[in-house]
């Protein structure tokens, strides 16, 4: 082999291995969707997962679940309660809506959680009936105290300020925000409120197909 014959072999080489690494990349990178139109959509993904913490809640059925042990799907979290008269049935009508018109494989590998930031009268009970007007598969959960509960919205970064349990229908302030939990059980995200109904139909299955 000559030594024009083995530039122009090498060069092949070369050129060979940039198109294999280039390709590679957009084949590893497909499904992972575009981050501004995820952020457009109010879905912001963090650079590392957080873990949760390690506290016991009770659902609405009565049973205990630990919150660092959602996993097996992806989890929406929305701190609200069931007295609240406008942002908590506003933003569960919107989130029983936008699972109604996600695809069926979508809606398979996600969970609605609404985290009760008035545990005084959230009961499991309560929950229930409430989250069986938007959707009986809905989940709700309970904290055993609101010490507990503080743990838990400080770790997702989602906030409110406790209640003054003894003024009679007091009301609880909260963020309308969703913490974004991944089917490993630690925190992906956030999405930002006020919901998008349509964008984030378009957006969220490309979310979930995330590992």
């Amino acid at each position: 082999m000559t030594r024009t014959q083995k530039t122009v072999f090498i060069l092949v080489a070369l050129i060979a291995l940039v198109l294999g690494l280039t390709i590679n990349k957009v084949l590893s990178g497909k499904g992972q969707g575009d981050p501004t139109a995820l952020i457009d959509a109010g879905i912001i993904l963090l650079p590392q997962s957080r873990t949760l913490p390690a506290l016991q809640m009770t659902n609405q059925d009565g049973q205990p679940v630990m919150v660092n042990e959602l996993k097996g799907k992806w989890s929406l979290l929305f701190f609200g309660y069931t007295f609240c008269p406008d942002i908590c049935p506003t933003t569960l009508a919107q989130l029983r809506q936008i699972k109604s018109e996600l695809p069926a494989d979508a809606v398979d590998k996600l969970q609605i959680i609404l985290v009760s930031v008035d545990p005084h009268r959230d009961t499991p009970q309560q929950l229930k009936q409430y989250l069986g007007y938007f959707d009986p598969q809905f989940i709700g959960l309970t904290p055993t105290s609101v010490e507990e509960l503080q743990k838990v919205a400080n770790a997702v970064s989602i906030p409110f300020i406790p209640a003054d349990t003894s003024k009679p229908n007091y009301t609880v302030d909260h963020s309308g925000n969703l913490a974004v939990i991944g089917p490993d059980g630690t925190q992906r995200g956030f999405i930002r409120a006020p919901l998008n109904n349509a964008k984030l139909v378009a957006q969220l299955p490309v979310m979930l197909k995330r590992q």
